[in-house]
């Protein structure tokens, strides 16, 4: 029997450029059990591509921040505790790095991401001093609150699809799908996950991005 399925987007799905490779999108289709969009992207990224997969629009945003299941959206995080973080690395002479618009924070509600040619040691600092954290996921820093993860969020999105957090599977790359690789029933790392998504994970395919993700899939179903 085909198992829920809880999987990462950037360097997961996608290609080295961070496109979406459009295999994938079938394979999420047609995926015989409930599939979880679970990124650090805020809500808007993962719901379009759910739509435009055409799965129905199970979602973790933002790390663990955000929840949506079923009509059903539940909040983790106070984004208001990251922007104190954020005005006070501003005031100092940083600054987010995303240009005057920044879509990238624009939607996000339980965090702040930070762009990772932006000095790191000073915004740890203040966010420490905050009683904040920094995530580093490879493509920004994200200031959240600590306790935040994929996986904490995935258990309450699991029952309210009628699962346990051990029936998924997981496919990963990145230092936030640590929780998820390891809490749920078998974990899988992309070649080019990090060495602490790899670590969690049960499996590391020898395949990347998306060719990992499909190779993952070719295992999982075996």
């Amino acid at each position: 029997m085909t198992p829920p399925l809880a999987v990462d987007i950037d360097g997961t799905l996608s290609r080295p450029d961070r496109s979406i490779d459009g295999r994938v999108l079938d394979v999420l289709r047609e995926w015989e059990a409930p599939v979880v969009v679970a990124t650090g992207k805020a809500l808007p990224y993962p719901i379009a591509l759910c739509d435009y997969a055409g799965i129905d629009q199970n979602v973790v945003a933002e790390n663990g921040g955000v929840a949506y299941v079923q009509d059903d959206l539940v909040f983790h995080g106070d984004r208001e505790a990251a922007q104190d973080v954020v005005d006070e690395y501003r005031a100092r002479g940083h600054e987010v790095g995303w240009g005057p618009v920044d879509l990238v924070n624009r939607w996000r509600e339980t965090e702040i991401a930070v762009d990772r040619e932006s000095p790191l040691g000073p915004l740890q600092e203040i966010a420490e001093k905050r009683g904040l954290e920094v995530v580093d996921t490879g493509f920004a820093y994200h200031v959240k609150e600590p306790g935040l993860s994929k996986g904490k969020a995935l258990i309450s999105v699991a029952d309210s699809l009628g699962h346990e957090l051990t029936d998924f599977v997981a496919v990963g790359d990145s230092a936030n799908d640590e929780s998820m690789l390891a809490e749920v029933g078998t974990g899988y790392a992309v070649a080019n996950a990090d060495d602490r998504a790899k670590a969690a994970a049960d499996v590391v395919v020898e395949a990347e991005y998306a060719d990992g993700f499909l190779a993952a899939v070719e295992r999982i179903l075996e």
